[in-house]
């Protein structure tokens, strides 16, 4: 009997024309739209420099910025109530005023002080200009000491970002896209699915067969589970091809991640579905799903800067779980013995949701 539900699923889904469109096009779309669109590192920053100071280190530290590439110099304001006009005009993002006296306090190895400013109407642009600025004066004031009195015994210090070298932070949010993109198509697809059919009338024929509510449900389950490896698929290839960015870890602990993870987002999607009538209910509860578990989930930002209860909350999130997997395995290498405690969390949310699923399908025979 399941595998003539299993046939009728295929012929149903690939008798859309679009749908097999879908699995092919949203993936480049998102993975080749979105990674560029979500970057979050600031660049072209306009910049007023203040300097009060006219010495030749002053004007070298200006050079040093405008060379890093994430500022533009805006102007060479006189004094600091003047580059603060510029910012309330809003032709200025930030100021760096360096104070009377900075290659002096250099020479001595005294403090030299400059002044940083950040126009706070853009918080995430404004602090992380700051921060920008912060780093590349404290790399210059080392610099300038080290040429100043080199020390023979001094220990030698290097960076070394272990996991992201570059800090590419495409890198950080590819395997977080894919995670989202078999939530769209794997997750919700199958409420659509059936709530069409309730709509159209064709699932009353199913209804009074002696067909099982579990062979029901499964029969839903599996040809989703089948585009979820296709989908994953693509991905890595667009992942590869256009960026460079392979799995460090196994493709194997990604697939079976993968594989449980389409049975817990289906069966949400199912769950959905019985509890819905026409497709326009369906498509609001699914759009309010969407919008709670993405926002959540790590995606955008940190769990971490989440406030604490926004952070208890997360554990019932079972995006999180699979972004932490994705990140982990592309990034880290990471092994199943170091993620069980995602497997067990998806395992079980697997098995909740497909038991409401067919416990709450009312089957009227």
């Amino acid at each position: 009997m399941i595998r003539f539900l299993l046939e009728k699923e295929f012929k149903q889904l690939f008798r859309n024309p679009f749908l097999p469109k879908l699995i092919v096009i949203l993936p480049m779309t998102i993975l080749l739209v979105l990674p560029w669109a979500l970057n979050q590192e600031v660049k072209n920053v306009r910049l007023d420099i203040v300097d009060n100071d006219h010495s030749s280190t002053s004007r070298l530290l200006r050079e040093k910025i405008v060379a890093s590439g994430y500022f533009r110099l805006n102007a060479v304001p006189t004094s600091g109530e003047a580059a603060l006009t510029d910012v309330e005009r809003g032709s200025a993002d930030a100021i760096l005023e360096i104070q009377p006296h900075f290659e002096k306090a250099l020479m001595r190895k005294e403090n030299a002080r400059v002044l940083i400013s950040s126009n706070a109407v853009n918080g995430t642009k404004g602090s992380l200009a700051a921060a920008y600025l912060t780093e590349i004066v404290q790399r210059f004031a080392a610099e300038q000491n080290a040429q100043l009195k080199p020390a023979v015994d001094a220990p030698v210090l290097s960076v070394l970002n272990r996991f992201n070298p570059r800090l590419d932070y495409k890198v950080f949010m590819i395997p977080a896209l894919m995670v989202m993109l078999m939530t769209m198509l794997t997750g919700f697809l199958p409420a659509l699915n059936i709530v069409g059919e309730k709509e159209a009338g064709t699932i009353e024929q199913l209804n009074v067969t002696p067909l099982s509510k579990f062979a029901f449900i499964l029969a839903k389950l599996i040809p989703y589970w089948v585009i979820g490896f296709v989908v994953l698929s693509i991905c890595m290839g667009i992942a590869a091809l256009v960026y460079g960015l392979t799995p460090v870890g196994s493709l194997l602990t990604i697939y079976l991640y993968a594989s449980v993870y389409v049975l817990v987002v289906s069966g949400l999607g199912l769950v959905i579905s019985n509890y819905s009538n026409t497709l326009q209910q369906a498509m609001f509860v699914i759009f309010f799903f969407v919008m709670i578990l993405v926002l959540m989930s790590g995606l955008f930002t940190p769990v971490s800067s989440m406030p604490h209860w926004a952070q208890l909350l997360t554990y019932a999130n079972p995006l999180k779980y699979f972004m932490e997997v994705m990140r982990g395995v592309f990034l880290k290498g990471s092994t199943i013995s170091d993620l069980l405690p995602q497997l067990f969390a998806l395992s079980t949310f697997a098995c909740f949701f497909n038991l409401w699923a067919v416990v709450s399908y009312k089957k009227r025979s």
